[in-house]
């Protein structure tokens, strides 16, 4: 009988050792509750023992990064009260395991809504103090880190710490779109119609500026070949005139031979002149004798 309750006795220690001892891994963190009060909170990975249920239970809380989307568009107004759809994720992770199990008793699909609420809220905040083109094509890193700072404000009650905030998609809504496109088309029409024309303008001035740079060479030139041609046959006149004045005889020979290859240029040429005519008087005698 003795040794029956040793054994019941050993048997009792190993199952209260074992069902009191738990592992906390690197991921994790751990609240410990002794007749439905909190009693400790560990964050160290390690093994630790605790006093068998019911007497004592054990929580297991997640440490690592987690992310909340936006299952649906938030819609919200801009400052010159247009209308948006905003899709957006925050990266968030528990910090403070006693107030988030406080805030939300450790029901991680309570605090999942909880943060949708104030991601919605943050966003409507600031995206309201800003115009379309702010939000969509401005610095979004500037509105990211005011939007996250609004967040951790409301969070860090919670036991919650923000850890990235981001912007996935900003569009117009549907009936708007097709405005902003038709502005859009609109605009870019009017752009490229008032380029051709300041083209079509820019080409008419460069090609009458050529065609009166045209003219002006084409005279210049004129005016410089007529006046070398000018030079050159003033230049001839005064040598003939010297050549002739020494040799009269000779001057009328030549006078004569230019005017025989004027006159029998064309074979078709048909003269008809008197034998006796001055004009064959080189042709009767070398001399020009009468």
């Amino acid at each position: 009988m003795r040794y029956v309750f040793a054994l019941l006795v050993i048997m009792l220690a190993a199952l209260t050792v074992g069902t009191g001892m738990f592992v906390v891994d690197q991921r994790q963190s751990a609240i410990i509750f002794g007749m439905g009060e909190m009693k400790d909170v560990i964050e160290e990975p390690g093994l630790y023992f605790k006093l068998p249920s019911p007497l004592q239970n054990v929580l297991f809380l997640d440490k690592r990064i987690q992310s909340t989307e936006t299952h649906e568009s938030d819609r919200i107004i801009t400052a010159e009260k247009m209308n948006i759809l905003v899709d957006s994720f925050v990266k968030w992770r528990i910090v403070d395991p006693r107030l988030f199990y406080i805030s939300f008793g450790g029901d991680e699909q309570r605090a999942q809504d909880r943060m949708e609420q104030i991601i919605k809220a943050a966003l409507n905040d600031e995206i309201t103090k800003k115009t379309v083109a702010q939000v969509i094509s401005g610095d979004r890193s500037e509105l990211m880190e005011a939007i996250k700072k609004r967040i951790s404000a409301e969070t860090e009650h919670i036991g919650v710490q923000i850890v990235d905030v981001r912007l996935k998609r900003v569009r117009y809504v549907d009936q708007i779109n097709n405005s902003v496109f038709e502005r859009m088309k609109s605009e870019r029409t009017r752009v490229a119609n008032e380029l051709r024309s300041t083209g079509e303008a820019e080409s008419e001035k460069i090609r009458a500026d050529a065609e009166k740079q045209r003219t002006v060479i084409l005279a210049e030139a004129f005016r410089d070949a007529e006046k070398i041609k000018g030079e050159g046959d003033a230049k001839a006149s005064r040598i003939y005139a010297q050549a002739f004045s020494k040799n009269p005889e000779f001057y009328r020979f030549y006078r004569s031979l230019q005017a025989y290859r004027e006159s029998f240029k064309d074979k078709k040429d048909v003269l008809v002149v008197d034998p006796s005519s001055e004009f064959f008087r080189y042709m009767k005698s070398p001399k020009g004798a009468k």
